[in-house]
């Protein structure tokens, strides 16, 4: 007797993409968001037969699940935070392949680049509550009606609404007009020169006055533990980096989460992302991961 079909493995093949993408956008992890996306799964196919066949739209049930199990990590991420060293930062993400374009580095076909993965965007998204977070992105990144968002983080449509507006809010209040790519492109450049050529009066012009330097070791790595704040001193901690750097190690351009960013590698092994927010012709943000936890995707791939 032949096995019918589990319509479920089909909606796991065809969501899994936009599934870690989710989890991804949520958690600021890929590697958080695979976990999810394989608890998923295994609540999936923990269901007897008849249970499973009987649900409608098993893409929608996957994506309740993941939702829910981010939802309840994100309540306890707050918690493991109190005991990380320094600075969080979201996992950096590599495009598939070198910026501007050159050799194919695929260690991650997982999530769409775009607006709603670029390292501002995370990091907004960090300083909101869980039910925040997952409304907005539900609704306005997933495109979820607010009663489908209710019914997975809980709550009224309403109040799901008023989350989503919330955030929207924050994420207007921190983003920077639109700087074309091909000028953020120029920008990172010459910064890198700069750094390279350890020319402090460079670096300067290049930052905006009032910008932050943000850095992630994990307490696995030196690094600093507080942002610098100030284009000035930002430059002179960049020049001190460049003074205190191996003859052996190598700056490279990559995509970093969709935009123009920098790759810091040694003897094969991926040691600092660098991904940068850009205002008109300033850098405004630099965050540094430095975490090798964080940084596997960029060397195994």
């Amino acid at each position: 007797m032949t096995t019918p079909p589990d319509p479920g493995l089909d909606a796991i093949v065809s969501e899994r993409r936009q599934l870690v993408g989710l989890a991804y956008r949520l958690l600021g992890s890929l590697a958080e968001a695979e976990d999810v996306v394989q608890e998923t799964c295994a609540r999936w196919y923990a269901m007897p037969q008849q249970q499973r066949e009987a649900i409608g739209s098993p893409g929608a049930w996957l994506t309740k699940v993941a939702s829910r199990i981010c939802l309840d990590l994100l309540g306890s991420a707050r918690a493991r935070r109190e005991s990380y060293v320094g600075e969080w930062i979201p996992e950096p993400l590599p495009e598939r392949t070198e910026w501007p374009g050159g050799a194919t580095v695929d260690p991650a076909d997982h999530v769409t680049l775009d607006e709603s993965v670029n390292m501002a965007f995370l990091v907004v998204l960090d300083s909101m509550t869980p039910a925040e977070r997952v409304a907005f992105i539900l609704h306005d990144v997933f495109r979820y009606s607010f009663a489908e968002v209710a019914d997975i983080v809980g709550r009224t449509p309403a109040a799901c609404r008023q989350l989503a507006t919330s955030a929207r809010r924050r994420i207007a209040a921190s983003q920077a007009p639109a700087t074309p790519t091909a000028r953020q492109a120029r920008i990172v450049r010459d910064f890198m020169q700069a750094w390279e050529a350890k020319d402090i009066h460079a670096l300067i012009g290049l930052l905006d006055p009032g910008a932050t330097f943000t850095a992630d070791g994990g307490g696995l790595v030196r690094t600093t533990l507080q942002p610098i704040e100030g284009g000035e001193l930002i430059a002179r901690h960049i020049v001190d980096i460049a003074g205190r750097t191996p003859d052996k190690v190598s700056v490279l351009e990559r995509t970093v989460n969709g935009r123009p960013g920098l790759m810091v590698e040694r003897g094969g092994v991926t040691v600092a992302v660098y991904a940068f927010e850009v205002a008109g012709d300033r850098i405004k943000h630099i965050w540094v991961v430095r975490n090798p936890d964080k940084l596997r995707p960029w060397t195994t791939g």
